[in-house]
């Protein structure tokens, strides 16, 4: 085995010469301020002129430098990210893929600047790799990186010193105020509002004509911030407090709206929430609020969003209890109610400062004259050397073949450029141009070309130097051009602002005002409904609702022309009523499941009532005929059907169950109309063939609820019962009846109508016949519809047009008159 060479010794002397003795306490100093200044100076803070961070910078200029135009196709981003880090920022692509995704994020940014493809996340989760996601520049970004290549920034080199990026971005959109920014550097931090472009823009165009303008004219139009995605600010004193000194806070609320979501159940709709707050989150403190017993009321939450429709977050109230007290609990114990504080703090000339609205302004705009006027003046070189150009072809051009004749007697490129510079009196310059120059730009058309030019030239250079000459003018172009922006990237506000009264603060810089929702509800709304008295009603179109005003409500036909009353109970917010169907059965409901209708005069609209069928699950060719109390002290119920059967059922036989039958109805049987009866009531019978019997309601026993009841009118051969109700037999009541032929298609024949006082005809004993109510004319065999009750009576058609009813008629018995609509119901 070979040996191994000897290891060569090293004298411990060698070491102690190559040690330095340092103060840890100057060198920490040292290294934490040089670590401090990174963050600050190069991660952390944006500039004030551009708004944005060197990362941020560095991604849109690379990506503007490998033409990634929102007119091309977008590229992975795990390119973009490798060109950025590569070549401008060796800080990491973990660091660089974030950026670029808040750029992409619409919930993030006011204006996005990047145009993303692909999962790029939401407020509640991240975005997917960059090898799976694509990026260009959006449209915006155009406006932050035009006109780079005409010296309109400084340069400086990268990091390795091989390649050169911009200091700061041209920025013709105010992006610090626009996106906003967050960032904590070292002893320092920064969280800036968005806002909107249209109003921020407004603001500096007005500060350009009034360098002077006080901060109360700016907030004229930048009321305050507007975020990506919309909500309300409430509240506008710490806006206020930040746009002077550049701190304060702010409140923001979801917008939230109450909607029936079931015919029985109201809930809470939610459809934009608070900045940077995801409905995950919202859901997460709603479940551990009801947990912790801190929210009550709610039963359900359900997430609906969709790409299509957007943030729906329905939260589902419980049964007895307000959602406007809902929805204020909900403010106070979860994020649907957040607060952000505002810290202007930016890099203004190198150096962190905290700034108000005035400053940030003042700070773009001059940033904006700084980069026109460098345009200007680019472009003004440029044009001067072109003209210069221009002037020496065409005076070569004057004598073509001399030119010739002076390069092809030259020696060498050298000699010629001398000879042509003496001959013509052309600089050197305009010599060695004509020596580049082809043949075939030396034409007759090339010199009308060249003329046309060189004027057109001559006009651009006088525009130039007057730019630069007067700074008037120089601020005119300023303005322009961003109002141009404005025209081209800026949308409607999104943002409600709401003052501490609740009224609605608006922007002057904004045609027209966007819509607020109803103020906040009082802290002393209570959180249950209270049991309070109301008023059930039903249609005979089916719709039920309760009124909350104490106050019966009045028949109004001119509130009332669509639909007819068909019944009426006294009730309370938190009672029970039953529905009774024409099957005999009475059905549960609870009044709180009812929809609520706002007090008016008159008889209230039902239009926002629901069906009962869709309260109470009903068999086929099974109707609801009308309502009963389930009070203990409420009077009898009294039924009547269409074999002429009576029943009384004292209220105490109610069972405790959700539904239960009243009455024990014949094969072919069914209740045609039920009401609440006192012993000195009358009952009322109307059957097919013009019968009516009116007889006292103490003559009918009380029964059971297995029962079926007593014979209440005696029929003829053929005829059926059409109406029961019950009548006080004092009340002012009116008979209505309507006569037609059996023959005919229902709602095809007018047919004719009475209208008689109920003191024309006699009480009878029960069981018996009754009297004839109205003569049948030629062509008429039964009554189709029929109604007794207090009047004034209205009917409509089957299409919910109404339909006018004859005068009153004193004649018992007399005959109709006719009708030029068919009636569908009276009420």
């Amino acid at each position: 085995m070979a040996r191994k060479p000897s290891q060569p010794t090293v004298d411990a002397e060698d070491f102690t010469e190559n040690i330095v003795d340092i103060d840890v306490t100057a060198e920490m100093e040292s290294s934490f301020l040089e670590y401090a200044y990174s963050v600050i100076y190069a991660r952390a803070l944006p500039d004030a002129r551009d708004g944005l961070k060197p990362v941020q910078r560095r991604i849109l200029y690379m990506m503007a430098d490998m033409g990634l135009r929102p007119d091309r196709g977008h590229v992975k981003c795990s390119r973009v990210v490798g060109e950025v880090m590569g070549k401008l920022h060796p800080h990491g692509d973990g660091a660089i893929y974030d950026a670029l995704v808040r750029m992409a994020q619409p919930f993030s940014l006011r204006l996005p600047l990047v145009d993303g493809h692909g999962n790029f996340g939401s407020l509640d989760d991240g975005p997917a790799a960059p090898r799976y996601t694509e990026a260009r520049l959006a449209t915006s970004a155009i406006a932050m990186t035009a006109d780079l290549d005409e010296d309109v920034v400084d340069f400086v080199p990268n990091y390795d010193n091989k390649l050169n990026q911009p200091e700061v971005l041209p920025a013709a959109i105010p992006n610090l105020l626009v996106n906003g920014a967050s960032g904590i550097a070292v002893g320092m931090a920064t969280n800036l509002a968005p806002h909107n472009l249209v109003e921020v823009i407004a603001a500096a165009r007005h500060l350009l004509k009034h360098p002077n303008a006080s901060l109360d004219e700016l907030i004229r139009f930048v009321p305050g911030p507007d975020l990506p995605t919309g909500g309300k600010i409430v509240g506008l004193e710490g806006i206020r407090d930040a746009y002077k000194t550049g701190r304060g806070s702010f409140k923001t609320r979801a917008t939230a709206r109450i909607e029936n979501i079931t015919p029985r159940r109201k809930g809470i709709v939610i459809t934009e929430l608070p900045y940077l707050v995801g409905p995950e989150k919202i859901i997460e403190k709603i479940k551990d609020g009801v947990q912790n017993k801190k929210l009550s009321g709610i039963t359900a939450v359900t997430d609906l969003t969709d790409r299509a429709n957007g943030l729906k977050l329905v939260i589902e109230v419980k049964t007895g209890f307000n959602p406007e007290a809902v929805l204020e609990t909900l403010y106070k114990h979860t994020p649907l109610e957040d607060s952000f504080g505002i810290n202007n703090v930016a890099l203004v000339n190198g150096q962190p400062k905290t700034l108000g609205l005035k400053e940030m302004l003042s700070v773009w705009v001059d940033h904006r004259i700084t980069v026109v006027r460098r345009r200007s003046a680019f472009r003004l070189r440029k044009r001067e050397e072109r003209k210069h150009l221009v002037e020496g072809l065409l005076l070569a051009i004057v004598d073509i073949d001399e030119v010739i004749q002076v390069i092809r007697s030259s020696e060498d490129s050298e000699t010629a450029r001398a000879r042509l510079m003496q001959v013509f009196d052309l600089t050197q310059v305009q010599a060695e141009y004509i020596l580049e120059l082809r043949l075939r730009r030396l034409t007759k058309f090339s010199r009308l070309e060249l003329e046309k030019e060189n004027e057109q030239l001559a006009l651009e250079i006088a525009e130039l130097q007057e730019i630069l000459a007067n700074e008037s003018i120089l601020k005119k172009l300023v303005g322009t051009e961003m109002a141009r922006v404005a025209k081209t990237y800026g949308t409607p506000r999104r943002t409600v602002l709401l003052d501490s009264a609740g009224s609605h603060a608006t922007s002057s810089a904004l045609s027209a005002s966007t819509p607020t929702s109803a103020q906040s509800t009082s802290a002393a709304t209570p959180l249950e409904i209270q049991d309070t008295p109301c008023w059930v009603m039903l249609t005979t179109t089916g719709l039920i609702a309760r009124s909350d005003d104490e106050t019966q409500p009045v028949k109004d036909e001119s509130r009332h022309a669509h639909d007819v009353l068909r019944s009426i109970l006294p009730s309370s917010a938190r009672a029970d009523i039953g529905v009774i169907t024409n099957r005999g059965r009475l059905i549960k409901v609870s009044v709180l499941e009812l929809p609520s209708i706002p007090p008016t005069q008159g008889t209230p609209s039902l239009s926002g009532g629901v069906p009962v069928t869709e309260l109470v699950t009903l068999e086929k060719d099974e109707t609801v005929v009308g309502l009963a109390s389930l009070t203990a002290d409420a009077a009898p119920l009294t039924l009547g059907t269409r074999l002429g059967v009576v029943k009384r059922v004292m209220q105490g036989d109610f069972a405790k169950s959700d539904e239960w039958e009243v009455i024990n109805l014949k094969d072919g049987d069914e209740v045609v109309g039920v009401s609440s009866s006192q012993d000195g009531d009358d009952l009322i019978f109307l059957t097919s063939d013009a019968s009516l019997l009116r007889f006292a309601a103490q003559s009918v026993r009380p029964q059971g609820r297995a029962a079926g009841g007593m014979a209440g009118i005696k029929l003829s051969a053929g005829s059926h019962v059409i109406f029961f109700n019950v009548v006080r037999s004092d009340a002012d009541a009116v008979v209505v009846s309507v006569a037609g032929n059996a023959s005919t298609l229902s709602g095809t024949d007018s047919g004719s109508a009475k209208v008689s006082p109920l003191d024309v005809f006699p009480s009878k004993g029960r069981a018996t016949g009754g009297v004839r109510a109205q003569r049948f004319l030629k062509g008429e065999d039964l009554l189709t519809h029929g109604w007794v009750g207090v009047g004034p009576a209205h009917a409509c058609s089957l299409a919910g047009q109404p339909v006018p009813l004859p005068e009153l008629d004193v004649r018992r018995d007399g005959s109709g008159s006719a009708l030029t609509t068919p009636i569908g119901w009276i009420g």
